[in-house]
Parts: C-alpha cells; structure tokens; sequence
C-alpha cells in the first residue's frame, strides 16, 4: 500500500461536522493584535568563509518578512557551553519533561536519523566513530538529541542529554546499514524476489528481469521519505526554534513515475487490482488467494502503486515542509568519496544475477544520490558532508556550525492569516554569508482572538439574528460532506471538550476508517497501528494517543493523552496509519480549534445495522444505509437536559423521531447523544440538532440509499 502525496493510501480529514449556534456578530474592522500569536523568533547563523562569525551587533541585521523590514525587538548572541561530563548531565525522567527541556531556545536539538535503507555495512561502520566524536563535542549540557530510523515513528524519538546511549547503539549495531545486503532483511523484499525472480535471459518470463530490484528500491526510497516528513512534522510540533537533522544516508534517486514498470508481464498480466475469489472453507467471497500459493495479487497490486510513485515531488514537499518547521538537514555520505553506486553484482532477488550497471548509468546514479543530499543541505540551511574521505573534518563544519549563533525576535507586521510567511535575514557586513530560517507559519485570526477575548465584537439579539445563525450552522455542518463524492482510503473524525468537574484541560478523541480504495490489498487487513499527536499552532506538543488495530479491522478509536493541558484555542492534529514496518505508511494534518468551557466541538458517529452485526460500531465514515441506525455523540461538561431532533438540508425540522441521552464513560467524560433510525429517510443529507441548555449544536451526515 501506498501514502499520501502521491501515495494511494492517504487520508482524507472530514472536516468537523458539528456547529455551535450563536448570534451574528456586527461587521467591524478587524483589530491588531501585538500578542505572542505574531512574535516570530529568528535565530541566524552568519559565516564568513565557512568560519562563524562572532561579532555583529544587531544593527548589522535586517529581517525582512515578505519582502517587508520588521524591527528587531530581541537580540542577543548564544554560545554554545563547552561539553561538560556525561555523569553531570541531568537527563529528562518522562517524556514531558523531554518536551518542557526543549523549550529553551538557547537548548539546541539535534536528530540522529540513520537511513538504514540507503547506507552499506561498510559505510555504517566507518561513521561510527567520526560521527560518536563529534556528538561528543556537539551536545552541551542543556542540548537533546535523539536516535530515529526509518522503521521508527517519529512519537518513539526520545530526546536526551548523554551521548553515551547513541554511542552504545552505534557501537553494539555497527551494522545497521541494509543497502546492498546479499539477503534480504525485509520480508516484503523477499515477497517481492518470490513474486519477480530473475530467470535465464531468453526464457518466456525473462520480462519480468528487474522488477522486483526496482519495486524493492522505490518502496525503500518512499519509506525513507514518509519518515523524514514526519520528523519534521514532530518536530515542528516540539518547538518553533532551530532543529537540526544529521541524516547518515547514501543519498536518494528520487524515482519519479514509470507505467513501464505496471506494464503487462508474461507471466503476471497485468496488475488490475485484487481477484475477487469464493474460499472454499465458508463460501464467502474473498480478495485473498484460497489455494495459498504464493501472493501474486499482492505483488502486483504493490507494482501498481511503486510505479506510480513520484518520489522526487515528494522531495520537493519535504523540503517546503523543513522550512515551515525551521528544520536544516545535515546530510552525511558515510561512503567518503564512492567511486560507483550500484554493486559489482546485484543478488538480493532469487535467481541469475542481473547484468551489470552500464558505466554511464551508474555514474549518473552516483551524481544524483549526491545532488539529493546537497540540495537537502541547501534548501533547508545545512551542510552537506558528501564527497569526502575527511569525514572527521566534515563533521568538524557542522559542529562550528551549531555552536554559535544569533537569537532575534520581531512582532510580525503580517497578517494573522494561518498562511506562510516567508522570511529573509541579511547581514549588512560585506563577505558574510548567513543561514536562517526561511519562514515561519502565521497564527489563525480564531487563534489570535482567543488570546484577545476582551476585544471580541459583541453579538447581535432577536430572531432575525438567530434564524440567520442557524441557517449558517446547518449550511457549514452539510458543506463537508460533499467530500464524500470520492472515495478515500482513510477518513477521520474528532471530537473535543471539557469533563465534568475538570475546567483546566480539556479532552479529545479521534476517530479513524480505512475506507473503500484500502481494499486493494490485504496488507491492512492483518492489523494496522494508528498514532495521533497534537501540537499548539506555536510548535508545542500538548497530546499524542496510539491504538494498535486487530486483524480484520477497520476502524479505530484513540483518546489523547495530554502531556500539557488543553486550554481553550486552536491545535494540529496529526494522524499517522502504519500496516507494520514493513509497509508504506499515511499521515495527515488538521486543525481543529477548542473552544471555552463548557462548549464542545466536533462529534462522533456510531453505527448499527446488518453490516456491523447488529452491534454499535464507531464511524468516520459519514454516508449511511436506510437499514442502519445511527447514533451522535458530543462531550459536555453540562448536567442540564438535553433534547434533540432532525433537520433537512434546509434547516426543518422532520417529523422523525430522535432519542436524546447523557452518558457517563469510565473515563471521567460526559456525552450527550442523539439515535435514530434510518428508514423512513430518502437519500439525501440531515443534520442533527442537540440542544443543552441554551447551547445548539448541528452534526450533518448523508444517506445514500
């Protein structure tokens, strides 16, 4: 299976179906806010041939946003202390603490990640001790780092404050790099090989020569990439200072799409999606081969999906992503200075051994595995170490590099937009070259006014006002399900608000479903792990939730563990699904915005009916049956009576009869709850009103047959 941008595997974020009714606010100009939701902190790193540059005042800075000059209201140059010993160091004892620590914008944080995938033993264990040295006198007493791999999730990174840890792993796995191993490691590359084996040129199968070693190197490539763009989505989260990325990697191709590779094979045909098949055992229809043999469809499938793969966008997202998150790579070639990229003899696919790389070839390959790592350094403000057998003196550079630099910060003159906004930092001084972020990501006008309540327009009264509220907030909950026209893989559903006798954080849930396009391949079905983080817009992370899925499930529910509480205002979600490491994983990103106590936002659905075994089963799916039942679900903080009823996509109500109810969940959380039955409805869209108190709020789903 594959991921999002390109991948076939995404994840589509219905957008909340749910609307708290209120007046209509009087039109007014919009006020300027001078909060922390538009100061911006740039920390810059001037050079002068490759050498810092210690001694520039802040006049000798300009920042200008958007083409804009922004006054510096902050300045003050950091340096780095010197290495102190490990045993002084005093180490985070939770992850919270971990994240409070990394904080501090003079604390540096800094990411080991190790390409498994693109690295060979040999080069995993001539970095070792180039690379445990200069960590030695990289990481001071107040700097974090941490370990990350592609097989990894980025909520499993652990920041710490010693080295010894890295250096004991790099010492025991000396060799972790898989590239060019003889046997493979991964178990979907031997699936591949059994699938795709190389046979004698000239035989009826020799077309199919070559496709397994190619799907092997573009699901290995895309693996790598889905890693790194949720690093950088992490760590976004973790703060808004400078994060650096040391990536040990031998460099990407960056495959771009090849329909030759989903071409017809003379032994294969061509891949048109799963075999639908009766298993002999219960009669039922299946998707999965009943006689055992060897899994053709899958193979195929994973063929369709890797041809279509357009690597090398997806590089060109990662680095806008790195920008956005104040991220620099510095990539290292563990190789030194490679003489050719592809071995004298390829054999990690059954069979003869293919022909070697033509020269030319290869050595085009060899360029572009370095340019990739450039233009990662590049773009994203780094170093890149490749080319070079000094690699001890390469790793020198990047440790000057990061240990002094200059910490400004401005009140942005921008809007409050929710957009990027782009940056440039220059110093006046000739010959010197400085590095710095290249942007940053604005507050929304919702975020901003949460942190200006006082200044909030006061609200229209009478019935014109309140009739033209509800009408808006059935129109807004209905507009989301127009995304339904197409089908998606995943769908995502959440729902936010305040416990019962707990006004000091609020609580979330999500909701998630593998969906129709997801049935292409067995892989989901033997069980999938879904994670769920949840950042500020200012790059905190204040909650994250896992749930490991069964085999034969679809469907998944995960209440976040806050690590800092939930105050009132606007949050990323971000939802990662992974079928096993050895799959091609899916993330997502969305906002959702929290409001005061006691309001809720969002809902969620149950459903019940022939397809679920007459059982309630949670949905994200938000498209309905006439012989269903279902069921919405709003948190609430309140013990007041609770009424509910069904309305048309125009706002009128329908004789239907709706079933209201509070319930009471072991975990402290109060919902209040809306059932009804399908039957008597024709397809087309609802919504449902519950009423608390004085309190409205409209939840849309649709009906479709």
């Amino acid at each position: 299976m594959t991921g999002v941008r390109p991948q076939a595997l995404g994840l589509a974020v219905s957008a909340l179906a749910v609307c708290v009714l209120a007046q209509t606010p009087a039109p007014q100009q919009p006020p300027t806010f001078r909060t922390e939701a538009n100061y911006v902190r740039v920390d810059a790193y001037p050079t002068k041939d490759d050498a810092p540059v210690t001694d520039l005042t802040q006049s000798d800075f300009e920042i200008l946003e958007s083409g804009t000059p922004q006054k510096i209201e902050q300045f003050e140059r950091v340096v780095i202390k010197t290495a102190t010993p490990q045993d002084t160091r005093i180490e985070p004892n939770t992850v919270r603490e971990s994240l409070a620590m990394a904080q501090n914008s003079r604390a540096r944080l800094v990411v080991l990640f190790l390409d498994t995938y693109h690295v060979e033993i040999d080069g995993s264990r001539a970095i070792r001790k180039p690379l445990v040295d200069a960590l030695d006198k990289l990481i001071g007493p107040d700097d974090l780092v941490a370990v990350m791999t592609p097989e990894m999730s980025a909520t499993d990174v652990t920041f710490a404050r010693k080295t010894t840890t890295i250096d004991g792993f790099l010492t025991r796995y000396w060799h972790w790099g898989e590239r060019s191993r003889l046997i493979p490691a991964d178990p979907v590359d031997e699936e591949y090989g059994a699938c795709y084996p190389n046979v004698v040129a000239g035989t009826p199968c020799a077309d199919q020569n070559g496709v397994a070693a190619e799907m092997i190197d573009r699901r290995h490539e895309k693996l790598v990439l889905d890693a790194l763009e949720e690093l950088v989505d992490y760590l976004r989260g973790v703060r808004e200072e400078r994060k650096a990325i040391l990536a040990i990697s031998d460099g990407w191709l960056l495959f771009h799409p090849n329909e030759n590779l989903a071409r017809p094979l003379s032994c294969q045909g061509v891949p048109t999606g799963p075999t639908i098949a009766v298993d002999p055992r219960n009669g039922r229809l299946t998707t999965k081969d009943p006689t055992g043999t060897a899994p053709y469809n899958k193979c195929d499938i994973d063929r369709m999906h890797l041809a279509r793969l357009d690597n090398d966008q997806q590089f060109r997202e990662l680095l806008d992503a790195a920008n956005r998150a104040n991220a620099s790579f510095y990539p290292i070639d563990p190789r030194g200075l490679p003489a050719f990229d592809t071995p004298m003899v390829r054999q990690d696919v059954p069979g003869p051994p293919p022909p070697m790389v033509p020269l030319p070839v290869d050595q085009a390959m060899l360029r572009g595995r370095i340019n990739s790592l450039r233009t990662l350094a590049e773009a994203t403000d780094g170093v890149a170490i490749v080319a070079s057998n000094d690699l001890a003196g390469g790793l020198k550079r990047v440790v000057d590099d990061l240990s002094s630099y200059y910490l400004m910060g401005y009140y942005s003159s921008g809007k409050l937009d929710g957009k990027f906004h782009p940056i440039s930092v220059r110093v006046k001084r000739p010959g010197v070259r400085v590095r710095a972020r290249r942007g940053y990501l604005a507050a929304t006008p919702a975020t901003a006014a949460l942190l200006t309540r006082n200044s909030a327009p006061k609200s229209l009264s009478g019935p014109e006002a309140a009739e033209a509220a509800a009408a808006h907030a059935v129109d807004a909950a209905i507009a989301p399900l127009a995304g339904y026209a197409r089908d998606v893989p995943l769908r995502l559903q959440m729902a936010a608000g305040w416990k019962p006798n707990d006004s000091a954080s609020a609580a979330m849930w999500v909701v998630g479903e593998l969906g129709g396009v997801a049935l292409l391949g067995d892989t989901w079905n033997d069980g999938f792990d879904a994670t769920v983080t949840l950042t500020t817009p200012s790059d905190a992370t204040v909650g994250s939730g896992r749930v490991s899925v069964l085999r034969g499930v679809r469907i998944f529910r995960v209440a976040l563990t806050p690590s800092l509480p939930l105050v009132p205002g606007e949050y990323v979600v971000r939802v990662g699904a992974r079928a096993g490491p050895a799959s091609i994983p899916s993330r997502e990103t969305a906002r959702l915005t929290i409001p005061p106590a006691p309001d809720a936002v969002g809902a969620l659905f149950v459903r019940r009916g022939v397809s679920t075994g007459n059982k309630d089963v949670p949905t994200a799916d938000l498209r309905f049956r006439r012989n269903e039942q279902v069921r919405v679900e709003i948190p609430t903080a309140s013990s007041e009576p609770v009424t509910a009823r069904l309305l048309d996509r125009t706002g009128k109500a329908l004789a239907v009869p709706v079933t209201a109810a509070v319930r009471d969940d072991p975990d402290g959380s109060r919902w209040v709850t809306a059932q009804l039955t399908l039957a008597p409805l024709a397809p087309a869209d609802y919504a449902v009103e519950l009423t608390v108190g004085e309190r409205k709020m409209i939840s849309a789903f649709r009906v479709i047959q």
